[in-house]
């Protein structure tokens, strides 16, 4: 029978959160008359009391007072960094067992299903920028376990800018808006950043990330997110092992082109926030894989690397990634301030079986997490319902602003009279810390392998595809060009020069005032895992992404419907695109309903492009738009998969792509491929198309589409 009992209780367990969150859910609706804070029922709530219909507002008026003051105290202090977010809830499950190695139940019992929840982020912007800049992710995540709440709290880049925590407000405060004009927002691209990163040997290597398309992640269910930090894992008897966190996500890591971050920044500010939203509501679940890098404690001092060192990778070369269990996203949040702007991550949330090591920049951020939170929220911000633990929590703290409980123990200390609140011992599930020897002077020191900056940076950098190398370039070209300092673009240069001499030439192209240092030695060393193109653990996809079909009126509906129905059997969220929202005629009558107008979106919305052909022989003079030519021509620019049926093929090869594609695919039986264009005349509706247009879809780009020609 208890087995029975724990089986039922197990099958909801990952829904404790949101079963825990409704109590804390307000339902308005025409049943729940406004009334003041303190329950009167408000009879008028557009006009304040007056003395006089033209007289002075009167200070009795105390749902005037109580409803301007609230507002007046809405907005609570902003992130210094990490401003910028979107959150969501859901559950991990784990599938294999860390048995052995920790205690920690969510790392090895696979029987339950633990309620979860994330929190992606920009670093350097304020609440109101864009989500597309050049930045860095935050990825972190919480496990509301039956042992206490456990935050993981990474970002989607493995390595950062500085070693210690000490150089945390150096480096904000460089790379934040330049303090006499507040410019520029949410990017590096200015003196003071570059200044620091050129001056800061530490930054080498997390330089050479954040220039790569990493920073411009194609949404968050494409990202990758890490730890950051090596932590420990500890067995019963307190023996450590080194563990290194990732999260890899099902759909795979994938990036947007640089000229597509910068019109999304304008077009839709809100993309990523948007995509995470519209996925979940769909019912296309972001997941993720948790994996594990595992180190022996014996083996800690056989890399040429150190594993407290914040700037450092383990290369998957070396220590393989184990996949240990998933993370779905399943539920959005219901009031976005209560959930997301008030959720409050500390990094030294951790459950018994874990445990810290001595990296100096995880000790830094054990301080700085609880410091900011209380800043933000309020000495008792564990008691906001989004923070609280689903496991029965008790502590001897008390008082402080926003007390939320009333305690009946009489004696808030340890020891005390009436053994309130004992303690729990390891053996029964206490938290241990983990028994080190520490030896050594005291100074101001970091441990000798801390001092290398630029062999993992110049790994990175012979890990990259042609056309990622490209792309880093490019980066650091604008990043640079933004830099008004001659100085300043030559001590940048000088710290690439060291990664890469040919990389640093190729950067000086576009400066005109630096000069190139001799080369000095690449030691031409690759990882077969860093690259987002040709990485060995890659996916390439078609689930998950989003299609636009341009459609005008009089469409064969013939065409659309067999790839609408191939489309979403694999996943794909179809989106229609019309002149106006509403129903689009098809030329034998039948409708589709259009999402989207050619005014209202662009082609940067979407994964990839189909243009539907018509019924009539003039249905491709409707199609001489010129937002339906721009979009056929910006998303070739941006490397998407296009495809075209029925006889939009002759106006894309004809008026929108002329001199791209070739010009007889009009009149061809067959479909044709070219340059990552699918062009179906007569057979466009089959299997064979839609198959073919999946397998473009999921490559993501084009690599190897030439489109410097292209303005769009």
């Amino acid at each position: 029978m208890a087995q029975v009992v724990d089986k039922i209780v197990n099958s909801t367990v990952g829904d404790a959160k949101k079963r825990q969150m409704d109590g804390f859910t307000l339902e308005q609706n025409d049943k729940t008359p406004l009334t003041s804070y303190f329950g009167t029922k408000i009879a008028e709530t557009d006009i304040a009391l007056r003395a006089g219909a033209r007289g002075p507002t009167v200070l009795e008026d105390f749902h005037n007072r109580e409803k301007i003051s609230h507002f007046d105290h809405e907005r609570i202090p902003e992130r210094v960094v990490h401003a910028r977010g979107a959150g969501a809830f859901g559950e991990f499950k784990l599938h294999t067992p860390l048995t052995g190695l920790t205690t920690a139940k969510i790392l090895t019992d696979t029987s339950k299903t633990t309620p979860a929840y994330v929190r992606f982020s920009t670093v350097g912007g304020s609440r109101g920028s864009a989500d597309s800049v050049r930045d860095p992710r935050g990825f972190a995540a919480r496990f509301y376990t039956d042992e206490g709440n456990w935050d993981l709290v990474g970002n989607n880049i493995p390595v950062f800018f500085i070693q210690d925590a000490i150089k945390f407000p150096d480096l904000i405060h460089a790379v934040k808006p330049e303090p006499h004009n507040e410019i520029p927002q949410a990017q590096t691209a200015h003196d003071n950043a570059w200044d620091f990163m050129g001056l800061h040997p530490q930054a080498t290597h997390m330089q050479q990330w954040v220039m790569s398309d990493r920073a411009i992640p194609r949404s968050y269910r494409h990202m990758q997110g890490f730890g950051v930090h090596t932590f420990r894992l500890l067995d019963a008897e307190g023996k450590s092992t080194f563990v290194k966190y990732h999260w890899t996500p099902h759909l795979g890591t994938h990036s947007l082109v640089w000229d597509e971050a910068l019109k999304l920044a304008g077009q839709d500010p809100d993309f990523h926030r948007r995509d995470l939203w519209d996925a979940i509501e769909a019912g296309a679940y972001p997941k993720w894989e948790l994996g594990v890098q595992l180190v022996k404690e014996e083996d800690e001092h056989k890399f040429d690397f150190d594993l407290l060192d914040s700037t450092k990778i383990i290369p998957e070369d070396l220590v393989p990634v184990k996949n240990i269990g998933t993370l779905t996203l399943n539920r959005n949040p219901v009031d976005y301030f209560a959930e997301v702007e008030q959720v409050a991550f500390c990094t030294q949330h951790i459950v018994p079986g874990m445990d810290f090591t001595s990296d100096p920049l995880l000790a830094g951020r054990n301080f700085s997490y609880q410091d900011t939170q209380i800043s933000r929220l309020g000495i008792n911000f564990g008691d906001i319902p989004v923070n609280r633990p689903v496991c029965p929590f008790m502590t001897n703290q008390r008082d402080g602003q926003n007390t939320m409980f009333s305690k009946t123990n009489r004696t808030a200390y340890h020891p005390n009279r009436f053994d309130a609140l004992p303690t729990t011992e390891p053996a029964k599930g206490g938290f241990r810390s983990y028994h080190e020897t520490v030896s050594g002077i005291k100074d101001r020191l970091h441990g000798p392998k801390f001092n290398e900056f630029v062999s993992q940076a110049q790994l990175f950098y012979n890990s990259m595809s042609e056309p990622e190398k490209k792309n880093i370039i490019s980066a650091y070209q604008f990043e640079l060009s933004k830099c008004y300092e001659t100085q300043v673009q030559q001590t940048a240069l000088n710290r690439i020069n060291l990664i890469d001499h040919d990389l640093a030439l190729a950067v000086a192209e576009s400066l005109k005032d630096v000069t190139v240092p001799d080369a000095v030695p690449n030691h031409g060393k690759k990882s077969a895992f860093l690259s987002q193109i040709t990485g060995k653990t890659q996916t390439f996809t078609a689930e998950g992404r989003k299609v636009g079909l341009y459609l005008l009126p009089g469409y064969s509906y013939a065409q659309v419907e067999p790839i609408k129905i191939a489309l979403a059997a694999a996943g794909v969220m179809v989106k229609f695109v019309g002149p106006a929202t509403g129903m689009v005629e098809a030329g034998n009558g039948q409708t589709q309903n259009a999402e989207f107008t050619l005014e209202n979106s662009r082609s940067t919305y979407f994964d990839a492009l189909i243009f539907i052909g018509g019924d009539s022989d003039d249905y491709t003079k409707k199609m001489k738009n010129g937002r339906l030519i721009h979009a056929a021509r910006e998303a070739y620019m941006h490397l998407k998969a296009i495809a075209a049926t029925g006889n939009a093929v002759g106006w894309l090869t004809d008026l929108a792509l002329p001199g791209d594609l070739p010009a007889d695919a009009k009149a061809k039986e067959e479909i044709t491929q070219a340059n990552g264009v699918l062009l179906a005349p007569s057979v466009g509706t089959g299997a064979q198309f839609s198959q073919q247009f999946l397998d473009s879809v999921a490559k993501h780009r084009v690599w190897d589409r030439e489109v410097e020609h292209i303005a769009a």
